[in-house]
């Protein structure tokens, strides 16, 4: 008979197995490790317990995940103490230490496991002893694993990295946005596993969805339907216009508070596309899949999926048509392999967790392989012809006669994916990624692919290119709260005069592209000569646009002119962002683990009017406890100074960043940081 040993405790070793297992900024509450790899447990025997002898031992281990754990779902699995453990599935082997009445047990998870929370036990001859439970991970520092990435440097990015930069404004200029993504702060991957949970693939069908979670195609896809709440209890609500009843989406600094918030008390308001893919990262991050936040300036939103987007004008120069191109749109890629595509598809897979579209019947939208996108394989699911058309559709303008004639005035292959950006490897500093996404603009290359992916649509050029051509010509300071001034130039390119109605708009427009209230207008009938230039000026006065622009601090300056003798057409676009002010912080002395230290706020009031309401908001991994801390300052006056001073506690040593955010009635959502160094507290 075999022999049974009498345990009397399993220490789970979870300070070392975490360290090992890069899972010990999650802390040391809990065992927390990263699937195909080895972790080891102490089991302490019962005080005159037989010598452990591997040849008479009887050990089975079981594990076993999710509601209803199944062998035939691999969400409950026995294995057998061996010699040696396997790098390919669960296996255990044991090193006796008869001096300290301990047997130390080395267990290896399978590269290919569900995540999720597990519990751990032994069977001795039918007797069955609970040793513990774990939670376990994808794992990017594994070679057999689907996440596998090689670049040390890359995984300490993008999976172990808790701030990052977001990139927002125009394609001309682009500004970076601190974000907390704070994926180790208490609590944080519970509420994780909770969205895992609460999809409905689980609430339908528990034991197929958690067999499903070993592969992380599959929880990146669920991921991009649970971010948002559109047809489930997801985490954030989507809100472009009315954010009355809920937190306005630019306010938010971190992830980490809305994650606490939903597990709390369900869907939060609000968010835009920037913070459903800081969540999505956040998460991804968290559960062990390697995660980037991409910015695609001007991004087309292809509604009727013929890659094409068709501006419809009536002759009053108003837009009738639904496509759209948005100043900028933010989504996260991931890093996996794709063995449901083929080797060449591995790598990133971008995936899109704001609600635009339906896919499958659910505002979701990705994993799509970047290779697939910029090679316009079409075919190649999830979505990629969707994200195909958002950084290479074609843009076709036409006007719509009262006669009911269409013309196409003017077009463009090259306007729509502009410097896609995302963090740098290591840096603050912007890395541009087009290329990933699309071959150079123009290029044969990128022509063949465009002309791949429209099959029978393919855009049939017409008509010659127009011979009147507008430009925008900017200030050189468009800063808020002041006046200044633009202006559009009309050249006649023909050898004939043309009679022009000149029109020069400026709109408030949303980063989405929506056009908000009139901030400015001018118009007139000019005669220009061949090869003459005529000028139309406008004066953007704060009075004008200061009660009209969102908090995207964007105006959308168009121009038109039109001969309706010789029906000749032009248009030109332009989206500027006026510049913002800056959030001076001072930190009063070096920062120490458990000693309070003061940060001094500074912002001055670029406004030629009293702000009401200003606050600023603090926020840190490891410098406040996981919580912003807010202090309101009150009302300032023009040109005057917004000042606080905000006191916090670092808890842990080490490279960290401070975010700040301003707040007020009139100005908002204005964001700087600082990184800090915290040195460790005098021991006794």
């Amino acid at each position: 008979m075999n022999q049974v040993l009498e345990i009397e405790r399993c220490d789970l070793n979870i300070k070392n197995n975490n360290s090992s297992h890069h899972t010990d900024l999650n802390g040391e509450e809990r065992l927390i490790v990263r699937r195909g790899e080895p972790f080891n447990i102490i089991l302490h025997l019962k005080p005159g317990s037989k010598e452990f002898k591997l040849d008479e031992s009887s050990f089975t281990f079981i594990v076993e995940t999710g509601p209803l754990p199944r062998k035939e779902s691999d969400t409950q699995v026995s294995f057998n103490l061996c010699n040696s453990t396997v790098d390919t599935e669960w296996s255990a082997s044991a090193i006796n230490n008869p001096s300290e009445n301990t047997l130390c047990v080395y267990i290896n998870s399978s590269p290919n496991s569900p995540i999720g929370v597990y519990s751990l036990s032994l069977d001795q001859e039918g007797q069955k002893t609970h040793l513990g439970q774990f939670t376990l991970l994808f794992n990017a520092w594994c070679p057999r694993d689907a996440v596998y990435m090689h670049n040390e440097r890359k995984r300490k990015e993008y999976v172990l990295s808790q701030h990052g930069q977001i990139y927002k404004g125009t394609y001309k200029r682009i500004k970076g946005t601190p974000w907390n993504f704070g994926q180790f702060e208490s609590g944080i991957l519970d509420i994780c596993l909770k969205i895992l949970d609460e999809n409905p693939k689980f609430v339908s069908d528990a034991d197929k969805d958690c067999s499903a979670r070993r592969n992380p195609i599959y929880v990146t896809r669920v991921l991009s339907a649970m971010i948002n709440s559109n047809d489930d209890r997801g985490v954030l609500v989507g809100e472009w216009y009315d954010f009355s009843g809920g937190v306005h989406p630019g306010a938010w600094i971190g992830s980490g508070d809305i994650l606490h918030k939903w597990a709390e008390s369900g869907p939060v308001r609000y968010g835009q596309c920037w913070v459903f893919a800081a969540l999505a990262c956040t998460v991804s991050r968290a559960l062990g899949i390697p995660c980037r936040v991409v910015t695609n300036f001007r991004s087309a939103h292809d509604t009727d999926a013929n890659l094409v987007i068709e501006n419809l004008y009536n002759d009053n120069a108003e837009k009738i048509s639904s496509d759209s191109i948005w100043n900028f749109h933010v989504w996260v890629d991931s890093w996996m392999t794709r063995p449901d595509l083929g080797p060449e598809y591995d790598g990133w897979q971008t995936s899109d967790p704001t609600p635009q579209e339906p896919s499958d019947g659910v505002f979701c939208c990705g994993p799509a392989s970047l290779r697939a996108i910029k090679e316009g394989e079409l075919t190649k699911k999830y979505d990629t012809p969707f994200i195909f058309a958002e950084v290479n559709a074609d843009v076709v303008d036409m006007l719509h006669l009262s006669n009911g004639e269409v013309i196409r005035f003017s077009g463009s292959t090259k306007s729509v994916g502009c410097f896609i950006s995302t963090k740098a490897v290591g840096s603050d500093e912007r890395h541009d990624i087009t290329h990933q996404y699309k071959y150079p603009e123009g290029s044969k290359e990128e022509r063949q692919v465009y002309e791949k992916a429209q099959h029978h649509n393919k855009l049939q050029q017409r008509g010659e290119e127009p011979g009147l051509h507008l430009k925008i010509k900017l200030a050189d300071n468009m800063i808020l709260g002041s006046d200044f001034e633009v202006y559009t130039v009309l050249t006649n390119n023909h050898m004939e005069v043309r009679t022009c109605n000149f029109l020069f708009f400026a709109n408030a427009v949303s980063y989405s592209g929506k056009r908000g209230e009139s901030c400015g207008f001018a118009s007139d009938k000019v005669e220009v000569l061949p090869g003459e230039e005529r000028r139309l000026s406008l004066k953007l006065k704060y009075d004008s646009y200061g009660s009209v622009i969102t908090s995207d601090r964007l105006i959308q300056l168009s121009a038109f002119a039109f001969d309706k003798q010789t029906i000749d057409y032009s248009k030109t676009e332009k989206t500027i962002v006026l510049d913002e002010p800056d959030i001076d912080i001072k930190l009063m002395g070096d920062a120490t683990v458990n000693q309070p230290v003061t940060a001094n706020l500074t912002l001055l009031n670029p406004l030629p009017e009293q702000l009401q309401d200003c606050s600023f908001t603090i926020e840190g991994v490891g410098l406040t406890d996981g919580k912003p801390i807010t202090v309101k300052t009150g009302a300032v006056g023009p040109k005057e100074e917004a000042k606080a001073s905000v006191e916090f506690s670092p808890s842990s040593s080490g490279s960290t960043v401070l975010l700040v955010n301003f707040d007020s009635n009139k100005l908002s959502n204005i964001k700087s940081f600082v990184n800090v160094v915290v040195k460790e507290g005098e021991t006794n």
